[in-house]
């Protein structure tokens, strides 16, 4: 008996399955392909983490003194996230002072966020123009445009004089601390060429004392009281010593020093007229080590120099604005690696 043709009978049930499962692929791939595009597209076109630490930021202490911290990108009250670098280099500047900024970009100081951000990481150091408020409304409208344009300020809500420079120190102290978790707090003048690669390998040195005053030490035979108008040889007054204290122009104080100044009340320690010897008379009331560097107050570029001004013939660099630039042509000076660019 001839047998009955067989017959194929396909499943549609499994066919079905399968082509939806390829679909779905298909489309899990689609997306995916589009959503890289799309993440390498905002990102060359300059999209950035909002993550990461501030740029120019603003800094106000509330009055009563409280510590909270209001303005671009910083966060107000006690839960502020610190970022967390080896140092905070804070270079003091003022509404005069346009030039010497202009001077800096153009040398050792990155003029673009890229390029700042570039040396940032390779140091382990931030960097940030440090400057007050002023009344004058011209002032103000011309350092807003500074700051949009360059995004490297730290702005104090303080006023910008000459007499209150102590004043200003220990806010820009406070904001630092205030932002960064940073084993140093550096304060540098914006009359000085720095070199910051080799801050950096000062700063990571290996310390015993972790409460470290750190700059080019001087000391100051005469104790002056303008309130009082007298004057007597501080060495009387301490004991026969003299008044060791670091110039100026940039010096450093460690993470636990600083952790003390913040937690200083107003009108604790007595200010002075000149800046450098107010935070001098506070170091020596604190007891904190004193290291001296000279490379610090180096008169020329060389390969230890890690700062340079003309001591003692100026506070920094005679006629800095051209000054800056004449020392970045040494290539001893501009061929650091951490001042490269991607060209």
């Amino acid at each position: 008996m001839p047998s009955s043709p067989k017959f194929f009978h396909p499943r549609p049930s499994s066919y079905t399955r399968r082509s939806t499962v390829l679909i779905f692929c298909l489309l899990i791939g689609l997306f995916g392909f589009v959503f890289g595009f799309v993440a390498i597209s905002r990102q060359s076109m300059g999209y950035k983490c909002k993550n990461g630490p501030p740029r120019s930021v603003s800094v106000a202490w509330e009055t009563g003194g409280g510590e909270g911290v209001n303005g671009n990108g910083a966060i107000s009250g006690g839960d502020q996230k610190r970022y967390k670098v080896m140092g905070f280099v804070g270079i003091q500047t003022g509404f005069g002072s346009v030039g010497r900024r202009r001077s800096l970009r153009q040398t050792w100081m990155p003029s673009d966020r890229q390029g700042l951000q570039r040396l940032e990481e390779a140091t382990g150091l931030a960097f940030r123009f440090v400057i007050g408020r002023s009344s004058d409304k011209s002032k103000m409208s011309e350092l807003r445009k500074e700051v949009a344009e360059y995004d490297d300020f730290m702005l104090l809500d303080i006023e910008e004089e000459y007499s209150k420079l102590p004043y200003k120190t220990l806010a820009f102290f406070r904001a630092a601390y205030a932002l960064y978790d940073s084993e140093f707090y550096v304060k540098a003048d914006d009359d000085i060429y720095l070199r910051p690669d080799r801050l950096s390998l000062l700063l990571a040195k290996e310390r015993s004392h972790s409460q470290t005053y750190l700059g080019c030490m001087k000391k100051g035979p005469v104790f002056t009281d303008p309130k009082l108008k007298w004057y007597e040889p501080l060495s009387y007054l301490l004991g026969k010593e003299y008044f060791l204290h670091a110039y100026g122009p940039i010096y450093a104080l460690s993470a636990d020093v600083v952790a003390s100044l913040v937690a200083l009340r107003n009108n604790s320690f007595r200010m002075f007229s000149n800046e450098d010897v107010t935070i001098g008379a506070w170091m020596l009331a604190m007891n904190v080590n004193h290291e001296d560097n000279r490379q610090l107050c180096a008169p020329e570029c060389t390969s230890t120099s890690i700062a340079v001004w003309d001591l003692p013939k100026c506070s920094g660099l005679c006629d800095p604005e051209k000054k800056l630039l004449k020392i970045h042509q040494k290539d001893l000076c501009s061929n650091s690696p951490t001042l490269e660019s991607d060209d």
